[in-house]
């Protein structure tokens, strides 16, 4: 086939040509139509159930809500986990499914059992499903901003003018929205008048429900004419107040007693659970779009600005739209990072290219293939639905994948020349096209051989499952696909190109240097050769040095991509209030704007609109928009900022804080629930035992070296206002707990008896007791509730009034209660900052029966993908050694190229701990790119040697020949695999965090196996077939066919 291929490929020339030709455009297509994104995205597979509750406490919410949902989907197929949070008026349940799982299959799924499921929980109460969106689908976010405008107009501007248009981008699935203040019209009741009118709070809301509404009358004709009879009793939005006053709530002797003689009616704000506050400058309204799964966040970022320039356009004068936060940013700066970096290897191994080639020509057309390889990346990229970005295009060595090419087109300048020698006065075209046949059929083998090798290393990376797989197996399929592309090209394009344009050349210079390198190494060989038990020790004793050193390497799960921003989530004291909150986070805000890194500062406080996080009045996420690094003037590093921020930040008292990045923080959220690289959750059912216990396993955190942000989760500290009933009264008067419930609701709650519609405006019409009078417990205590027998009875009367406190939240994972126990690592790797903690907690910590702890954040996702890589690992080694086998039919060689690999893994440990850098996921798939290439360089040195033992040379004789001749290609692979790297190792842009460990790793491992490919591999071979038969010597035939002249 590979024969056919190429003889097909000399004889149609053309129409190879029209087939690239064809590939460029369709590459281009794929190139401009594919998602392209900063980091791929790593949320699991998972659907959230999102269930308000107004006015129940978190315990409440947590008995009568969550566990009863959380119960119904218990035992659905491929689930992996099911956590939940229950806090004041929200129960939030996540259910995370194995990745095989359709995502719209699973809400379907989990929607079915939701429709039996919320059948027992409070009537009232409805459950919803959350958007479907991921972590990653924050992409913008912004403020309304307007000089001469209240937060109540910038509210009403965004919730009914901004979102219902941001609302329908393509690609939008929802807009959420922090701060500002929700219009009412509030009629607020006094206890006194409605005593005095003998009055309840369910009459007044009776009355209003009753008077707010159009009917019908059918229709009617007259004469010629049609008409249909409406009725138009609804409030008009021009005179709500005047018409509100002026409900009859009933009449007394005649006289109708109004609204307005109980209650005062105007425009005021609705009781809120968050707030937003922007540069220390006061609060602000923030807008956040939340893109549709699987959507291109680029593309959908465009678009979203260009429909907020036009709704710009519509705003009162002085109103606009500030974005503070947006993806684009990040994956422009990243993409640029990658495509840099790419193009400055390319430009590397062309040149290194030439400099052994020395041919113009030659060099060329190998290049050609670095770009139409990338085209059939893209095109499978866009067939396996791949995002560009930093990791699947991270991983490309163009060295890898010309390698192929280079030993093709080497081979036809060296028969090329051969044939000039020997000819020099015949005619070039059809002799030029026989002499590339030829070589082409001569090296065809190998190369396909080289190739399959290295794709073989990246097959065990489609093994890896959940976050391991969602990382690795885009870059995996982007690398597979970009080799195949290269393989398919040099078998069928440099051949057609070469039979038309290479020409022989002769370079006396070039060769006279090669030859004297080549002299060089000899010498130094048969040295070494010599001296082969020193040799073989000295590589044993440093491949021992080489696995002892790698078990001290610090440990992590990836490196943290810089992000161009830090978000610094605050907590303070559960029972703050949000006045309160409000003030500290100004006071943060102001500490932080002091820095002149910083380019603008916005906090979210509490939750949103659209109750998708679960955040309290007490927490703020501070998100630090910074700028340049290059125009940073008192750090120089983020880590040095974040010292600075936290030294700073200790004046503001009552504040606790963790530092992390947005994209940092949401992800390790929606993967593991936990907001840190570390998590302690701690089990149990006794929220005292938990928080006992909690602050027992915290001491010890705060102990060990390398500590940061070390904090509780919140779980008491809520204070609550318990009005308790006395049953035994409430019998007396015939009433039930419902009854109290209503009134309760109503007069502190606020309920809604209607709404005024203005346009496309909803505006409810609420009634409560005035604001002072909700704090007041004798106002409450005077309220009055209606009895079965007509009469009324102050709340006073069957209730009394407590101060008390309550837990803030309650977290459950797989139906436990849990507790955690969080802290960030700085100065130090996470595995031996989790080792020694783990061996404190377990000396230290007794829990009580029916209490345990597991470990989690980051540092679970590092455990879960170095077990994994424990297996793929050796997979990917037994793979390439089936290969060497099958190639050789015999142990013994196949043993001794696989020695490659820990001289591969010497290099890549040294370049790691010269560069304070740590063992992570990144320079694990370093490794096993390592591998493939340094196996390569060994095959190429043993099959050569094997065919100069097959000519009749003795073994000493063929082992000093055949290294010294393949001193060229063994240098040229290795120069050009780790030169396409050292871009990527280099690299400070935003992005090269990531790469730098891989790019490290390749490059050094290539050092050392290079090195022991030219000198220990052919000595070993020399001492471990001194004493055989030269008929028992390997033929290699597969690999090195020869030409007869």
């Amino acid at each position: 086939m590979i024969r056919a291929l190429i003889e097909f490929s000399l004889q149609q020339r053309l129409l190879v040509f029209a087939l690239v030709l064809f590939l460029v455009g369709a590459g281009l297509f794929a190139l401009t139509t594919i998602p392209i994104d900063a980091f791929p995205d790593l949320t699991n597979n998972q659907v959230n159930i999102v269930t308000e509750a107004p006015g129940m406490a978190a315990a409440e919410v947590e008995q009568l809500v969550t566990y009863p949902l959380e119960s119904g989907m218990m035992g659905i197929r491929n689930t992996e986990e099911i956590r939940s949070i229950s806090k004041f008026g929200l129960s939030i349940i996540t259910i995370v499914f194995d990745d095989s799982v359709d995502t719209y299959f699973a809400r379907q799924v989990v929607n079915e059992r939701l429709q039996e499921a919320k059948t027992r929980i409070p009537q009232g109460v409805e459950p919803t499903l959350g958007p479907v969106a991921t972590a990653f689908g924050e992409i913008y976010q912004y403020v309304i901003e307007g000089k001469n405008h209240s937060a109540m107009e910038l509210k009403t501007l965004h919730d009914w003018t901004v979102r219902p248009q941001l609302r329908t981008v393509s690609g939008v699935n929802e807009i959420n929205s922090w701060g500002g203040l929700v219009q009412q019209y509030q009629v607020l009741v006094e206890p006194e008048r409605l005593l005095a009118y003998n009055l309840t709070l369910h009459d007044v809301f009776q009355a209003l429900a009753q008077s707010n509404s159009n009917f019908g009358g059918s229709y009617i004709e007259r004469g010629a004419e049609g008409y249909t009879v409406r009725g138009l009793g609804r409030f008009e939005a021009a005179n709500a107040i005047e018409e509100v006053k002026n409900v009859v709530i009933k009449s007394a002797t005649g006289v109708p007693v109004l609204v307005k003689d109980v209650a005062s009616v105007e425009i005021g704000p609705a009781v809120r659970q968050g707030a937003v506050t922007k540069d220390s400058k006061g609060e602000a309204v923030a807008g956040m779009v939340i893109m549709t799964k699987g959507e291109n966040s680029k593309a959908v970022i465009e678009r979203v600005e260009e429909r907020v320039k036009t709704i710009e356009k519509n705003l009162p004068a002085g109103v606009k739209l500030t974005p503070f936060y947006e993806q684009t940013t990040l994956v422009n700066r990243t993409i640029h990072t990658v495509a840099t970096n790419l193009i400055e290897g390319g430009l590397l191994v062309i040149t290194i290219l030439f400099l052994f080639l020395w041919n113009i020509r030659a060099s060329l057309i190998v290049a050609c293939i670095i770009p139409l390889s990338m085209l059939v990346a893209f095109i499978g990229m866009k067939a396996f639905g791949i995002s560009a970005n930093l990791m699947s295009l991270g991983a490309i060595d163009f060295g890898l994948i010309v390698d192929g090419a280079v030993v093709m087109i080497e081979n036809f300048i060296s028969r090329l020349n051969v044939v000039s020698k020997n000819s020099p006065t015949q005619s070039w075209d059809e002799t030029r096209k026989q002499v590339v046949r030829f070589s082409a059929l001569e090296v065809s083998k190998p190369i396909v051989f080289g190739i399959v090798i290295i794709i073989a290393v990246y097959l065990p990376l489609f093994a890896l499952q959940g976050l391991e797989s969602r990382m690795f197996r885009p870059m995996a399929l982007t690398v597979v696909c970009a080799l195949i592309g290269a393989l398919i090209l040099t078998l069928t394009l440099i051949p057609a190109l070469g039979s038309l344009v290479l020409k022989p050349a002769h370079h006396e210079g070039h060769e006279m240097v090669l030859m004297k390198l080549q002299a060089i190494y000899r010498r130094v060989l048969k040295g070494v050769m010599h001296w082969r038990v020193l040799t073989v020790g000295l590589a044993l004793i440093i491949i021992a040095v080489a696995v002892i050193s790698m078990s001290r390497l610090g440990t992590e799960f990836m490196p943290q991509l810089d992000e161009g921003a830090l978000l610094i989530e605050t907590r303070k004291l559960p029972s703050v209030s949000l006045t309160e909150s409000v003030e500290i986070s100004t006071m943060v805000e102001k500490v932080v704007r002091e820095f002149p890194e910083v380019e603008t500062v916005v906090t979210k406080i509490g939750r949103p609109d659209l109750a998708t996080e679960a955040m309290g009045i007490y927490q703020g996420d501070v998100y630090v928009i910074l700028k340049p690094i290059e125009e940073w003037k008192t750090v120089k590093t983020k880590e040095e900022l974040i010292e600075a921020f936290d030294k700073k930040l200790k004046d503001v008292p009552g504040v606790v804080y963790n530092f992390t990045q947005p994209l940092a923080m949401r992800l390790d959220e929606v993967i593991s629930g936990v907001k840190a690289d570390v998590a302690v959750k701690l089990f149990g059912d006794d929220f005292d035992a938990l928080q006992r216990e909690a602050e027992r396993i915290k001491a010890v955190l705060d102990r060990v070296p390398g500590h940061a942000d070390v904090q509780i989760e919140t779980l008491g500290g809520a204070g609550e206002l318990h009005i308790e009933i006395n049953r035994t009264e409430m019998a007396r008067y015939g009433l039930r707990v419902e009854d109290v419930k209503q009134v309760i609701e109503t007069a502190i709650g606020g309920q809604a008896a209607t709404e005024v519609i203005d346009g496309r405006r909803r505006v409810n019409v609420v009634v409560k007791l005035p604001e002072a009078r909700r704090r007041e417990n004798q106002a409450i205590l005077s309220l009055l509730i209606p009895t079965p027998g007509g009469e009324r009875v102050a709340l006073g009367q069957v209730a009394t009034l407590k101060i008390a406190e309550g837990p803030e939240v309650v977290n459950r994972e797989d139906s436990q209660r849990r507790i955690v126990i969080q802290s960030n690592v700085r100065g130090r790797d996470i595995g031996s900052f989790v080792a020694e903690a783990q061996s404190l907690i377990d000396k230290e910590i007794k829990l009580p029966t029916g209490y345990y702890l597991t470990w989690g954040g980051e540092f679970e996702n590092q455990q879960r993908a170095m077990k994994r890589l424990y297996v793929v690992v050796p997979l990917a080694i037994l793979l390439i050694f089936m290969l060497l086998y099958s190639t050789f039919n015999s142990l013994k060689y196949a043993t001794l190229i696989i020695v490659n690999l820990p001289f591969a893994l010497v290099g890549g440990v040294a370049a790691l701990w010269l560069r304070d850098l740590n063992l992570s996921l990144s320079s694990a798939v370093g490794f096993i790119a390592l591998f493939g290439v340094a196996v390569l360089n060994g095959v190429v040195m043993v099959s050569y040697i094997n065919q100069l033992r097959e000519q009749g040379l003795s073994v000493h004789e063929a082992v000093l020949d055949g290294a010294s001749s393949r001193l060229r290609p063994v240098l040229m692979t290795a120069l050009v695999a780790s030169l396409g790297f050292i871009p990527m190792a280099l690299s400070t842009q935003p992005g090269a965090e990531v790469q730098r460990p891989l790019a490290t790793v390749v490059i050094g491992g290539l050092i050392t196996s290079t090195l022991l490919t030219l000198f220990v591999l052919p000595t070993l071979y020399e001492w471990v077939t001194r004493d055989q038969p030269q008929e028992e010597a390997l033929f290699a035939e597969n690999l090195n066919p020869t030409i007869e002249s």
